[in-house]
């Protein structure tokens, strides 16, 4: 069942401007979580304010179980779209308890009701004794948690968070982003999130939507936006990618191996050629690349612990030279100006 629907959604903040949002589409799933990823200045701020109801688009709609809850002639107000939200800087009241600012949000409940609501939420964070703590006497991960434990409490509709982890130290964020996933997993909450990270968006979201100037690039699930972008930009922005001049790379053991992220779209502006990942690629002996195979000469070379970052200067006629990057695991050592053949690495299924 579809919980959440965004059909052709646009926003300019100018009539003649560039729109934030460009023609946005996609749906989430009841239960599911979404990211909403790209560079500042992307849209995702945009589209999630439009989804808080605190924007309202220019054309297309945002429809909640079926019903629409913003068109361009009609936005239906932030309080009435069943929607929590967990603010970037946690947003809560210092003045309050960790149980004020649990039942700020509970005040249509009776008193006895949101007395029961509090133990609740908070034994789902993991906090059940800090009722009475102020939000000062806790850490950047505690008051995460209880900023999430809020906004769960009126059990909403769906879920929105702005960057709910970039304020937590690169220690803490992991823990804090594993336990979030576990507590929205354990209420079955549906819920977007936008984000910069994409460290972030692949750990732990269902799906991802990749956003560029308003545009979307991509929707799709972490695996295939990693491994199978939709064009150069999306390839790129999750992380180190080669683009090779070639239509396939031969493997030592006779077959030819179209890389694993495979040829461009048809759409890609690039040219000929193939995107893939440091770590899909490994270095033979010269005198083992089959004919017709890569080779290139090391130019420099960065020791990252369990791996080697390799990055080799290549040439090919008619392409002249070019630099590709392999994340280099085998127990031999590799030193500039060396010459070695690249190879794809099989997967295991």
């Amino acid at each position: 069942m579809k919980r959440l629907e965004v059909e052709n959604l646009t926003k300019r903040y100018r009539r003649d401007g560039e729109p934030a949002v460009d023609g946005a589409s996609f749906s989430l799933a009841d239960g599911k979580l979404l990211a909403l990823v790209g560079e500042s200045g992307s849209g995702k701020t945009t589209l999630l304010r439009m989804l808080a109801g605190l924007e309202t688009p220019d054309t297309g709609e945002i429809r909640l179980d079926g019903r629409v809850i913003s068109s361009p002639g009609s936005v239906l107000a932030p309080e009435r779209r069943g929607i929590g939200l967990v603010f970037q800087n946690h947003a809560l009241f210092p003045h309050l308890t960790v149980e004020g600012n649990i039942t700020f949000g509970l005040r249509h409940l009776r008193r006895g009701e949101r007395a029961e609501v509090v133990p609740t939420v908070l034994d789902l964070v993991g906090l059940g004794g800090y009722r009475k703590r102020y939000p000062h006497e806790l850490s950047g991960g505690e008051r995460q948690r209880i900023a999430l434990a809020r906004a769960l409490a009126p059990n909403p509709r769906l879920l929105l968070l702005d960057e709910p982890f970039s304020s937590l130290d690169a220690r803490l964020r992991q823990s804090v982003r594993d336990d979030t996933r576990a507590i929205l997993r354990e209420r079955n909450a549906t819920a977007v999130f936008v984000t910069h990270d994409t460290g972030d968006a692949l750990s732990i979201a269902d799906g991802i939507v990749v956003l560029r100037k308003g545009r979307v690039q991509q929707v799709g699930a972490p695996p295939e936006v990693y491994h199978a972008p939709a064009n150069s930009y999306v390839a790129s922005f999750f992380g180190t990618c080669n683009f090779l001049p070639l239509r396939g790379i031969a493997h030592p053991s006779g077959a030819r191996i179209a890389c694993h992220i495979g040829p461009p779209r048809a759409t890609d502006p690039a040219t000929a050629g193939i995107w893939v990942r440091p770590e899909d690629l490994e270095l033979v002996a010269p005198d083992k690349t089959p004919d017709g195979g890569l080779q290139g000469e090391v130019t420099k070379v960065r020791f990252h612990g369990a791996y080697l970052d390799v990055k080799l200067l290549c040439r090919l006629p008619g392409h002249g030279e070019f630099t590709v990057t392999v994340w280099h695991h085998a127990p031999f050592m590799v030193n500039p100006g060396e010459r070695w053949g690249i190879s794809p690495r099989p997967r295991r299924k």
